[in-house]
C-alpha cells in the first residue's frame, strides 16, 4: 500500500473523530515534524524496539530510541497534546496500537531523541498493545513489506495531568471524542508517517 494512501488513512481517522486536517506543510496550520526522519520514509534502525525490552523477540532489532518530533501553528485553546502511533500493517493488516502518550504540555514545542523512552514529566503514560506507555518501537517481522508507522499528534483541551495514566488508544479516542460524536476535547491533529522494514534498508 502507498505512504500516500496510508496517510489518507490517518486523515480518515482524524475526519472520524471531527478534527481538521491540514494541508501537509501549508503555512499557518497546525504541523508535526520530525529531524530523526522525513515523512513517508523510512526510519533509522535505532527507533525499533530492542529485544531488552521484548523479551528477546528477535524481530526488535533497534535501540527503542523514540525519534525527535516538533511542531508548529498550534491552535488557540490548546492544553496538551496525544500522540497515538499506530502500525496498521502489523498482525496481517489488522493493526497494533504501537505507542499511546498524553498530556504532553501546551508549553513545549517538541521532544529530543529518546524524550519518550522512559516515564518523564513531560507526558502521561497510556497503554499500547503490550500494556506499555512509553514509546515502543517497531518489531517489523522480517522479509515482508515495510511497515506504515503512522503517528496522529492531537492538540486537546485537557490540562497536561487530567486523564489518568494506563488509558488505551480507544479510551483516549473516548475522551476526545464521547460516544463518537463531535470531539469536544480536541482542536486540531497534525500526523506523520514512518516506514520500517526488517532486514533495514534506508530509503531508495
Amino acid at each position: 500500500m502507498s505512504v500516500k494512501r496510508y496517510l489518507f488513512a490517518a486523515g480518515s481517522v482524524a475526519l472520524g473523530l471531527g478534527l481538521a486536517v491540514p494541508a501537509a506543510n501549508a503555512a499557518g496550520v497546525f504541523t508535526l515534524r520530525s529531524k530523526t526522519f522525513a515523512d513517508g520514509h523510512m526510519m533509522p534502525k535505532k527507533v525499533a524496539n530492542s529485544k531488552a525490552n521484548s523479551q528477546g523477540n528477535p524481530n526488535c532489532v533497534g535501540q527503542d530510541v523514540s525519534p525527535e518530533l516538533h511542531w508548529s501553528n498550534v491552535p488557540a485553546g490548546t492544553k496538551s497534546f496525544a500522540l497515538l502511533v499506530t502500525d496498521p500493517d502489523a498482525r496481517n493488516g489488522a493493526g497494533a496500537m504501537q505507542t499511546v502518550l498524553y498530556g504532553i504540555p501546551a508549553s513545549i514545542t517538541g521532544l529530543a531523541e529518546g524524550a519518550l523512552s522512559k516515564a518523564s514529566d513531560k507526558f502521561v503514560g497510556g497503554k499500547n498493545y503490550a500494556g506499555a506507555g512509553t514509546w515502543s518501537g517497531p518489531c517489523t517481522p522480517p522479509h515482508t513489506a515495510p511497515h506504515h508507522y503512522t503517528f496522529i499528534f492531537i492538540a486537546t483541551t485537557f490540562e497536561p495531568k487530567e486523564l489518568p495514566p494506563g488509558l488505551t488508544h480507544d479510551e483516549v479516542v473516548e475522551k476526545i471524542a464521547p460516544g463518537g460524536k463531535a470531539p469536544v476535547n480536541a482542536k486540531a491533529s497534525a500526523g506523520l508517517v514512518g516506514l520500517f522494514v526488517d532486514p533495514w534498508r534506508p530509503s531508495e
